[in-house]
């Protein structure tokens, strides 16, 4: 036989080991998918009115109460989903249900993707078991933000994808473009994960499906879908990449290097966790014959774009699911391959195990299970704080919790400063906030106290403008008095919030600015700011 004949052989085998493989799936244990999901539900629900409203969370209650195509600074379906929440009563516990049943939907998804890559009992649960333990998710899917929902568009895209990868209807991409455009209405992050997704084609065998019109056509829907808020920001002249260019300019973000970028990926996942999703991205390049490496080259891509451009540490978390369920697939390969553990139950328990004890003593760290001044301790006792994303927030909580505390008390201050103006006054004077946690509190709360409407000039809100305002005083939260002195005729400190546990830079005074020189809608255009 020929030196040649042998290489055509070798060729065909590898060749081989790519076609996709029809043969039969695992059972999916329905069991696990309801139980597991279930406690992912459970842990959020019952924790859901611990502290108080995020400061998102105020302001993305307000864009639901003013529905667009658009915002300053993010994508329009919050706005909906908010709108809903209002819809059922806008409780704290309703609010807080949203992000709940997405995280649950998210370990069920999982587990299912695990499945669809060959994995068994064993591989669903342990997969599932990994996004409950994992912090990043445990603080995400506690609050009502777009990214509780973000890592369900992008792993029903994967799970398309391993579908069509496994030999499955080229339709399939149509469903990947319904939800690719889906996740861009939800996050403009996602058009960063649909390209490293067609730089993973080019790179993997798939790329024959780019000979197909399948793919194409999944790419118009996300398009289409996208349509409405890519004409709202060409009508608004693209105010999302003023926003970010703002955001660049002013180092508002905590900027790392290669070594802490990784570093903090580790650590928002989970240290114990490290070994399988790493695992889990060696075995999509390796396992079944590298049948699934366009995954792999997913990741690998939306890694190097993301840490190029800077990005906070938990952009990149939507991605990990999918690396979960490859680690828990391989880690069962593995354990029913080793003559050690082979069909010993022992192994699968202590992984199990490893990772409930492991989670529990991390969960404190993202979960209010703890009053504020038992979570100072823990974090003492520990020696760990969660890493910072962004440089101006201070504090002795760290911003997902800090951001809890002392809005409804700001709001009660803002009341004590407006009832008591004069009645006369107080017909022709406003609320003017400094940002968008501010403004959404006093639109929240202030009704309870007979406030107007607040007036910022933050992020959407100065698209929202000033309203019907055409008196010349306003109450005006945290500002310096030598600005507040240059459009008023008088200005004068009336109160000052404070709150031991929230943000630092919301402890504040509290200015009752009389006499505007110049009327508010005039002074309107310069006042805009989006950071």
């Amino acid at each position: 036989m020929t030196r040649g004949t042998l290489g055509s052989r070798r060729v065909g085998r590898v060749d081989a080991e790519l076609v996709p493989a029809p043969g039969p799936l695992p059972r999916l244990d329905r069991g696990l998918l309801v139980t597991l999901p279930a406690i992912k539900l459970a842990i959020h629900a019952a924790l859901s009115g611990r502290y108080g409203y995020f400061r998102d969370e105020l302001y993305f209650l307000d864009c639901g109460r003013h529905l667009d195509w658009g915002y300053v600074d993010h994508a329009p379906m919050i706005g909906p989903v908010a709108r809903l929440a209002l819809l059922l009563g806008g409780s704290l516990h309703v609010l807080r249900l949203i992000p709940a049943v997405a995280g649950a939907v998210l370990v069920g998804l999982t587990m299912v993707l695990a499945r669809e890559l060959g994995g068994g009992r064993f591989a669903q649960g342990l997969a599932g078991l990994a996004v409950i333990a994992a912090p990043i998710y445990l603080g995400t899917d506690s609050l009502m933000t777009m990214n509780a929902f973000e890592p369900l568009f992008w792993m029903g895209c994967m799970w398309a994808l391993v579908r069509i990868v496994r030999g499955g209807d080229p339709r399939l991409w149509l469903v990947f473009g319904v939800l690719a455009g889906l996740g861009l209405m939800n996050k403009h992050s996602t058009v960063f994960f649909g390209l490293s997704v067609a730089a993973a084609l080019l790179l993997a065998p798939e790329r024959k499906h780019l000979r197909t019109p399948w793919p194409w056509i999944g790419a118009g829907l996300a398009l289409l879908l996208f349509l409405p808020n890519l004409a709202w920001q060409v009508r608004h002249d693209f105010p999302t990449v003023e926003d970010l260019r703002n955001v660049a300019r002013s180092g508002k973000n905590v900027t790392l290097g290669p070594v802490d970028f990784i570093l903090q990926q580790v650590v928002i996942l989970h240290p114990v966790l490290l070994p399988l999703w790493l695992g889990g991205l060696v075995w999509l390049f390796r396992g079944r014959g590298g049948r699934f490496r366009v995954l792999g080259w997913t990741y690998v891509v939306f890694f190097a774009v993301l840490f190029a451009l800077e990005a906070k540490n938990y952009y990149l978390a939507p991605v990990y699911p999918m690396l979960f369920a490859a680690g828990a697939v391989g880690l069962e390969a593995g354990l029913a391959r080793w003559p050690a553990t082979r069909g010993r139950p022992w192994p699968k328990a202590a992984v199990v195990a490893v990772i409930v004890v492991a989670g529990l003593v991390m969960a404190p760290l993202a979960l209010p299970l703890l009053s504020p001044e038992g979570y100072v301790a823990y974090e003492k006792a520990i020696g760990f704080s969660p890493p910072k994303t962004e440089v101006a927030h201070r504090g002795p909580l760290p911003q997902i919790f800090g951001d809890q505390f002392g809005w409804e008390e700001l709001v009660a201050e803002v009341a004590r400063i407006y009832q008591a103006l004069p009645a006369e006054e107080r017909a022709r004077t406003g609320i003017f906030a400094n940002n968008y946690g501010e403004a959404g509190a006093v639109a929240l709360f202030g009704p309870g106290y007979g406030l107007p409407r607040p007036i910022s000039a933050h992020q959407t809100y100065f698209f929202w403008g000033p309203g019907d305002f055409h008196g010349d005083a306003l109450i005006v939260l945290q500002d310096d008095r030598e600005s507040l002195e240059r459009i008023c005729a008088s200005v004068e400190q009336a109160g000052e919030h404070h709150h031991p546990w929230g943000m630092a830079e919301e402890n504040n005074p509290i200015f009752v600015c009389r006499g505007l020189k110049v009327p508010l809608q005039t002074l309107w255009p310069g006042f805009k700011k989006w950071n």
